[in-house]
């Protein structure tokens, strides 16, 4: 398995299970496949609701001995509406005791989007709190703060363009190691992953097979298929592979980290075996070619009329 290397010398598996949508009743069981078939990556965010199973399941396997907790790699996501220095570490404490872990591999700040606490999401500009009442340093630095209490060992953020990391790094001198954002053949961020390599920031992508099971509200009209795209059905065809292998294995040729979600466990298999996949230079370039600067994950749910936050990914 090929890793991130971060500069205390801990590793990150490349390939993880991510665990966005994943429903209750079906997610402890996706967390024990992967666990058992070779994973050692898990992706988890406060505000996707399941990470109460996912603890039971992890619970399950420590205790088993099945897996050492030092082999894991767990994720885990402050939602906006902890943004506030008093709220950062209580947030992450119950985080914690729904996993129920010691501390976490590595916290992300999952938006840079504040709500008012309790606020799970907006529905009216009343909800929101701008940066300038709750900046984003605030909530770093209560991030550096759980670092420095050995509650995470890594922090990071998540959904920043390249332009929020950089107002960032003038403020603090412990700058993100991650930031986990959409990348696919379809969005495929060069010059943000640039940056953040000029900044040794890691990368991790999500919604890398197109997040085709997110809700139909979230969906454009005809929005396109990257499994059904032809030059990856063809590249794929090429390997004797799957369309998924190939867009999981072109994120990890690029240097990234990717957390494929599935609780089949067919796919869930699949998708790990990706590592063996060699995509060879004509691939990449035929890749590259399919560049259509599309998000499947807009943004546009935080849009209300009156709010600071209608151009998301701008800021």
């Amino acid at each position: 398995m090929e890793t991130l290397k971060f500069s205390n010398g801990d590793e990150m598996p490349a390939i993880g299970l991510g665990t966005w949508k994943s429903e209750k009743g079906k997610v402890g069981e996706a967390v024990k496949i992967a666990l058992t078939n070779g994973y050692r990556h898990i992706d988890c965010a406060a505000t996707y609701g399941n990470e109460a199973e996912i603890g039971e399941a992890l619970h399950q396997l420590l205790s088993n001995k099945e897996i050492k907790r030092e082999d894991l790699w767990v994720t885990s996501k402050l939602w906006n509406d902890s943004h506030r220095k008093e709220e950062v570490i209580p947030a992450l404490k119950q985080t914690l005791q729904d996993l129920q872990l010691d501390y976490l591999d590595l916290y992300l700040i999952h938006w840079p989007v504040a709500f008012k606490h309790g606020v799970s999401f907006p529905s009216k500009d009343e909800d929101y709190l701008s940066l300038e009442e709750v900046p984003i340093l605030e909530t770093w630095n209560a991030m550096i703060e759980a670092k420095k209490q050995g509650l995470v060992r890594h922090i990071g953020v998540s959904n920043f363009s390249s332009k929020k990391l950089a107002d960032l790094m003038k403020e603090t001198e412990e700058i993100p190691e991650m930031n986990q954002v959409e990348l696919h053949p379809f969005l495929q961020q060069h010059e943000l992953l640039e940056f953040c390599k000029e900044n040794n920031i890691h990368c991790t992508a999500y919604s890398p097979l197109g997040s085709g099971d997110r809700s139909e509200q979230m969906k454009a009209k005809d929005e396109p298929s990257l499994l059904k795209e032809p030059a990856i059905v063809e590249i794929a065809e090429k390997h004797d592979a799957s369309p998924a292998q190939v867009l999981i294995k072109w994120a990890v040729a690029r240097g990234t980290a990717v957390i494929p979600k599935s609780t089949t466990k067919k796919h869930i298999i699949s998708n790990l075996e990706s590592e063996k996949l060699a995509l060879d230079e004509q691939d990449m370039e035929k890749i590259a070619e399919i560049e259509r600067e599309f998000r499947y994950v807009t943004g546009e749910f935080f849009v209300t009329p009156g709010n600071p936050y209608n151009n998301i990914y701008d800021l």
